[in-house]
């Protein structure tokens, strides 16, 4: 327990929580944090190499998933923050989002990095949720 009361941590069993000392989630009080996710398979590689919508897709698959097993809804998500490899995969990614929280409406942010940890990745995705 931390001096801000007890953390519940959630896994998805990805291959780098372990090996680099973080969880997919991390359940604070009320809120929830997801930390940066890919759709990367076991190997570390995207499963869904060259098409950021269906990589968005699994990612924001995996990532309600999480908040589902920390006691969460997609409905409770507050904030995202969506990176791409390429200014052109922001429309498909966005309009994947659009399509997720097209009622929930978070504050979001949309980024274009140099490269993720894979090459094959061309999204990663983070949210924060908070119930109430």
């Amino acid at each position: 327990m931390s001096a801000g009361g007890a953390r519940q941590r959630v896994s998805s069993g990805g291959p780098w929580e372990a090996r680099f000392g973080y969880s997919r989630a991390i359940v604070a009080g009320d809120m929830c944090h997801v930390s940066g996710t890919t759709d990367a398979g076991p190997d570390g590689r995207s499963l869904h190499p060259g098409d950021p919508a269906a990589q968005a897709r699994a990612v924001l698959q995996i990532i309600e998933r999480a908040l589902v097993e920390a006691g969460f809804d997609i409905a409770d998500v507050v904030r995202t923050r969506m990176y791409v490899t390429e200014v052109g995969n922001i429309a498909p990614v966005a309009e994947v989002h659009g399509e997720v929280f097209r009622d929930v409406r978070p504050a979001s942010v949309a980024l274009v990095v140099k490269a993720l940890i894979e090459p094959s990745l061309l999204v990663e995705i983070e949210a924060d949720a908070r119930r109430g």
